[in-house]
């Protein structure tokens, strides 16, 4: 067995040990005001999807081996593409598939999409079925007109493009957090009485803060809505309202083309630092303009010794 094979088995074999001991057992570091010690830069790469396949439905977790399986595929078609001889791309249906399980839109070298599983099926946990809620026969009708206007109208303005293609906010950097793609960190910073929470991918920004302070009236609304933090125990709650409408919060690469949140979508983020390496990041999607239900969705962060690279994004 190579030394790959053999550190993703031990990878899966720690995290399902790891998952066992109780909370108590662990030790979370804490600030120097005695809160949980949140700060840091986190990686929110994985291959676990956000939603559950079909073919894996009524299955909520993956066995050790299974996972050690889908760790190595993923790092074996990393090689097996790194090392295929330059070709020229030809066309397909789809802009986003290449040849031969190839992307297509550039070469697989600058996708990092991490090698390593939560163990679970899908990272959504609720509902049970580890899938996106149906859409809402507005939205869907909504979400119709949009393809529909998309397929003879797809750039003849900047309006007509997402706010990711425009670089106002990362694909991956939502709120809420999704791993997709690169640059899938995260950097926390601390005090007393905010949280700033930076992603790597168009460095969006969040000042969180934590004082008690009221939130923004109705009227004014933000690309990345407007955070205040509480904390419940040891877990950092961070309760977002106040979305532009222009934002549009897409769950790419797992909903519909075409779907996008509402202005009223509400959202929950629960951040808990389990152990030195480990910030556990939960969140819920409310919107019942766009989907029938709320919907929960959780993964682990590891910790990232290196810093946050530099993001150059420009629209155009």
């Amino acid at each position: 067995m190579s030394h790959r094979c053999l550190a993703a088995v031990f990878t899966v074999i720690v995290g399902v040990a790891l998952s066992a001991i109780p909370a108590a057992a662990q030790t979370a570091p804490r600030t120097p005001w005695g809160q949980p010690d949140l700060g840091g830069v986190w990686d929110f790469r994985t291959i676990t999807p956000l939603q559950r396949p079909p073919a894996q439905a009524g299955k909520e977790f993956l066995t050790a081996e299974e996972a050690a399986n889908l760790e190595r595929a993923a790092a074996d078609r990393n090689i097996d593409l790194a090392n295929r001889e330059a070709r020229r791309t030809e066309v397909t249906q789809s802009v986003d598939r290449g040849e031969e399980g190839a992307p297509g839109f550039y070469n697989n070298f600058w996708l990092d999409g991490g090698t390593t599983s939560t163990g679970r099926t899908s990272l959504i946990i609720d509902p049970p079925n580890g899938r996106i809620p149906p859409l809402t026969p507005e939205a869907q009708r909504v979400v119709d007109a949009r393809r529909e206007y998309l397929s003879e109208h797809p750039a003849d303005s900047w309006s007509d493009r997402n706010t990711s293609d425009r670089c106002i906010v990362g694909f991956n950097a939502g709120p809420p957090i999704t791993p997709l793609g690169y640059n899938q960190n995260l950097q926390v910073f601390q005090t007393p009485d905010h949280v700033v929470l930076v992603t790597e991918m168009v460095h969006t920004t969040r000042v969180v803060p934590l004082d008690g302070r009221s939130s923004l009236s109705d009227d004014i609304r933000l690309w990345s809505g407007d955070s205040r933090g509480h904390w419940e125990g040891d877990t950092l709650v961070v309760e977002t309202a106040n979305f532009r409408d222009e934002r549009r919060w897409i769950p790419l690469g797992s909903a519909p083309a075409g779907t996008g949140s509402s202005a009223n979508m509400t959202l929950v983020e629960r951040f808990t630092r389990v152990d030195a390496d480990t910030l556990e990041y939960e969140f819920t999607v409310t919107d019942p303009e766009t989907w029938t239900a709320p919907w929960t969705a959780q993964q682990p962060m590891r910790r990232n010794d290196l810093t946050l690279f530099e993001y150059a994004c420009h629209e155009g």
